[in-house]
Parts: structure tokens; C-alpha cells; sequence
């Protein structure tokens, strides 16, 4: 089975984390990704419990940790 292009995590109260679920290509938007992605926003958006979205991707490309040097 497929994975999913966009993962949706409401667990946090008032909080939506939505994952761009594209690691092999560096989390780059493609059509099927561009339609999931206005998919899972409109489904966050029509849900008045959640205040905050944070958008993020998944693998290497999409935060890097910052060493203390």
C-alpha cells in the first residue's frame, strides 16, 4: 500500500501538524501532492477546535538541527 503525501496530526489541543510525506523527493510539490495538501487544509479549516496549523516536511530536506558550535 501506498503512503500517504500528506500526514495530519490533531493530537496536540488546538493544534494541526500537517507533513508533506515526501522524503525520497525532498518533500518537492507535485500535482498529487499540491491536491492532497488543499485536501487536508480545508479539512483543518472546517474544524473550529484547531487554532494553529504548522506545516512541515518529512526527511532530510525539510529542517535541519543547528549545532552548537
Amino acid at each position: 500500500m501506498r503512503e500517504p503525501l500528506v500526514l495530519v496530526d490533531t493530537s496536540q489541543a488546538g493544534v494541526a501538524v500537517l507533513t508533506l510525506n515526501r522524503p525520497q523527493a525532498m518533500s518537492a510539490l507535485s500535482k498529487a501532492l499540491c491536491h492532497a495538501l488543499c485536501e487536508a487544509v480545508h479539512c483543518i479549516e472546517a474544524d473550529p477546535n484547531i487554532r494553529v496549523l504548522v506545516v512541515t516536511g518529512g526527511g532530510r530536506a525539510a529542517c535541519r538541527s543547528r549545532r552548537n558550535s
